[in-house]
């Protein structure tokens, strides 16, 4: 609180005396990690511990109907709610690298390189996708701390189609989809 009224304060009087106030220079981060890495280690991770929490199979033997029922569950499928969201933060950084350059490529995928140009050429527009991913994220996380097993089946929902958006636009735009 002092820091902020102290720059508040320093940046009055630079505007008094016609002088341009100071503003701090933008962190510097170290990218370590690259898309792929992020999506493997934590977006993938937390999406399936999300989806796989609520569900309602029916088979011969009855039917169950999977949600977390306990604190301890709920907060396990809370922490991977935070992750993701978290995750979606680091994907929108500029600078950060698709995938190493001798990465396997799925079937019907673009090689990474391809892939790099695509969000280079958008990267707004592949921070938007990161902010839909983020917002249905933030669904979850409502739907949690509302103990919503069906919010929270909605918000799966959600995540899926945010996903699946970003990759048919990135990954693999060529791929043949039902109406095409």
């Amino acid at each position: 609180m002092i820091l902020l009224v102290g720059a508040i304060l320093e940046i009055g009087a630079c505007t008094r005396r016609g002088v341009a106030p100071s503003i701090p220079a933008e962190p510097k981060f170290q990218l370590t990690a690259t898309i792929q890495d992020l999506m493997e280690g934590q977006i993938d991770p937390a999406a399936d511990s999300l989806w796989d929490s609520v569900a309602y199979i029916a088979t011969e033997a009855g039917t169950e109907d999977r949600r977390p029922r306990t604190d301890e569950q709920w907060k396990a499928v809370r922490t991977s709610a935070i992750a993701l969201i978290e995750a979606t933060n680091l994907l929108s950084m500029v600078g950060r690298r698709v995938a190493i350059t001798h990465a396997p490529v799925g079937i019907g995928e673009l090689p990474p390189a391809q892939i790099q140009q695509r969000i280079d050429a958008s990267h707004d527009s592949f921070v938007q996708f990161a902010l839909a991913l983020q917002g249905a994220g933030l669904k979850a996380l409502a739907a949690i701390d509302a103990k919503d097993p069906q919010g929270l089946m909605d918000a799966g929902g959600a995540i899926d189609e945010a996903c699946e958006a970003c990759h048919v636009t990135y990954w693999y735009p060529n791929q043949n989809r039902p109406g095409n």
